[in-house]
């Protein structure tokens, strides 16, 4: 049986098209970037709220101001918790006395001071379920985010609370805050969450979590 040369060339030209289709157009495009990565902590971080703690009375000194640091007058007398959990989460509202309804805030590098509302480090209010904090070398500021995987509680290898973990992955997530210097790390973000509702926040709401093998998605 005889083939011409027409059909063989037509034939050959219909293979080499396949091939193209088959490997997408070929003219230089690169595989898009999967912004989804692994690995990562979260932990969650709250406006502690005065009469949700207790111990002796302890009177704290700083600055009257927001734009102001290491200041010396006198600023109330508050419970020994409050004031501790003011430092561990950097904010906390307070709710007796003449400086009711105002905001005790704590920085490394400041110092206490009274606010009118709970900021974040560049002084901007803070956002629950919106502001993130985070060190330069797991995420830039501003960068957005969506968490696509809540991972599992580091304690004991349990999964984060079906309830929070639905409210964590539907916010959107931009990182406007910092870390205190080592306390963040190139795969941790902390999660603003609010004020805190019970007391013993630490330990018994679900929100509070620390967490590993989670996963985001960069938005922005």
């Amino acid at each position: 049986m005889t083939v011409s040369i027409d059909r063989l060339c037509g034939a050959e030209i219909l293979a080499a098209i396949a091939v193209l289709l088959v490997a997408g157009t070929g003219c230089g495009t690169m595989p898009r970037r999967d912004p989804t990565s692994s690995g990562w902590t979260f932990t969650t971080y709250y406006t502690a709220v005065e009469n949700l703690h207790s111990g002796p009375s302890t009177a704290v000194r700083g600055c009257r101001v927001r734009d102001c640091s290491h200041g010396h007058r006198l600023l109330g007398a508050y419970p020994r918790d409050f004031l501790q959990a003011v430092k561990d989460e950097g904010t906390g509202r307070i709710t007796h006395g003449r400086m009711r309804g105002r905001y005790l805030d704590w920085s490394y590098d400041v110092g206490y001071w009274l606010d009118t509302e709970p900021v974040d480090t560049d002084g901007r209010p803070l956002q629950p379920f919106v502001t993130a904090a985070a060190d330069a070398d797991a995420l830039p500021k501003d960068a957005e985010f969506r968490i696509v995987g809540c991972g599992k509680e580091v304690e004991d290898g349990s999964p984060i609370d079906t309830m929070a973990c639905a409210k964590f992955s539907r916010s959107s997530w931009k990182v406007l805050d910092a870390f205190t210097p080592g306390l963040g790390g190139r795969r941790h973000i902390d999660l603003y969450v609010g004020e805190e509702n019970r007391r013993d926040f630490v330990n018994t709401s679900p929100f509070s979590i620390t967490t590993t093998g989670s996963r985001i998605r960069r938005t922005g």
